[in-house]
């Protein structure tokens, strides 16, 4: 199903090229990748949550295929990040995010945190949220605005024909008996951080490179429940494996790389682990690109209780239900608070002094915290 339509009286936009994959040889992760074509054949979706089950026990990166998205359909929210990312700061300037009150639609500006001492951080985010009428009157850059309806129709795509399937497929791994126990949980119309992602990391120098000892943004897991990560040819993602090395995750061909966040963390006591990643400098044959990305970013309603599902079999048999991560006050915390409170979080300085690199807690809500690695 493609998204691609055209549309009259509006400026054209520079095609997107992808560029050539890096040729030097890394120490790839090895990452299960499911075909979601199968999830409606008779007995696929049970054949799918096997196969995600196996890839979730060793890391929480895997990759899906056959999502009903073309190339063309991808390189357009391509061409438009491009578009986006490269206006001016004062034409952006209008859309900046309310991070500080934890609100990261719109523009997260690059360089507002500190890598190390003097060197400030090489990334933009632009965030476009659901298309609900909580969102209706938030102002956009004209370039967002002239394609609204395109723009709209490829991310309720993603909700509606990938991430619900996904989340079904979660349902069966912990064997619930509703498997449409996490749908409801993230209804499309409901309040909730979903948002569709624009970002470019901007390449550095060789000696800021350095100094950072080749460490863009510092190990970390996503605040919400899964992220989608359309295939990004310039290599610097990394994921933590259980062995504690990091491998590089590769940009599969004509597939998503999906990662799990807090929120399903929460929800299963761990059981479902939130991936820790990391961005380093690209190999030195793409060092000179800037890095830009197409990211869906799914997160839990904002109601939404983190506590562990007592419903799940499979919970119950590892004893993980009776555990549960509470506040100081003694109260579960809440999928909302929980986001806008690491996006505030997120404002502040990781780093150290120069050279210093060692894992550091930080904390985010009510007592409750988060770990950042290197």
């Amino acid at each position: 199903m493609s998204t691609t339509t055209t549309q009259t009286n509006i400026p054209s936009i520079p095609d997107y090229v992808v560029v050539p994959e890096t040729s030097e040889i890394l120490d790839w992760a090895d990452l299960a990748t499911l075909d979601l074509s199968k999830f409606n054949e008779p007995g696929g979706k049970e054949a799918l949550a096997a196969e995600l089950a196996v890839a979730i026990e060793t890391i929480g990166f895997f990759y899906v295929s056959n999502y009903g998205l073309t190339s063309k359909d991808i390189d357009r929210q391509y061409a438009l990040a491009r578009s986006v990312t490269s206006l001016s700061d004062e034409q952006k300037q209008p859309y900046r995010a309310a991070l500080e009150a934890g609100d990261y639609n719109g523009w997260k500006p690059a360089g507002i945190r500190e890598s190390l001492p003097g060197i400030r951080d090489n990334y933009e985010i632009y965030n476009i949220p659901k298309f609900i009428p909580e969102h209706r009157d938030r102002a956009h850059p004209e370039v967002v605005t002239q394609n609204f309806g395109e723009i709209e129709r490829f991310s309720k795509h993603i909700h509606n024909e990938i991430v619900k399937k996904l989340l079904v497929l979660f349902a069966l791994v912990l064997k619930l008996e509703d498997e449409d126990y996490f749908v409801r949980l993230h209804r499309y119309e409901a309040a909730s951080g979903d948002h569709l992602r624009y970002m470019k990391y901007y390449h550095r120098s060789a000696e800021e490179n350095e100094k950072l000892g080749n460490l863009w943004l510092k190990g970390h897991s996503d605040m919400g429940s899964l992220t989608l990560l359309f295939r990004q040819p310039v290599a610097a993602l990394q994921v933590l494996t259980p062995t504690g090395k990091w491998k590089w995750v590769k940009p599969q061909e004509n597939a998503l790389t999906v990662n799990i966040a807090d929120g399903l963390q929460f929800l299963t006591n761990g059981f479902l682990k939130s991936s820790i990643h990391r961005v380093v400098a690209p190999p030195k044959d793409q060092a000179h690109i800037d890095r830009l990305g197409v990211i869906y970013m799914v997160r839990l309603e904002d109601d939404t209780e983190l506590l562990p599902i007592e419903d799940s079999p499979v919970l119950r048999e590892r004893g993980l239900v009776s555990e549960k991560i509470l506040g100081e006050d003694g109260k579960p915390l809440k999928a909302g608070d929980w986001v806008k409170a690491r996006v505030i979080k997120n404002i502040g300085a990781t780093s150290g002094k120069e050279g210093d690199h060692a894992v550091s807690d930080v904390e985010v809500l009510k007592g409750v915290k988060m770990t950042y690695f290197d």
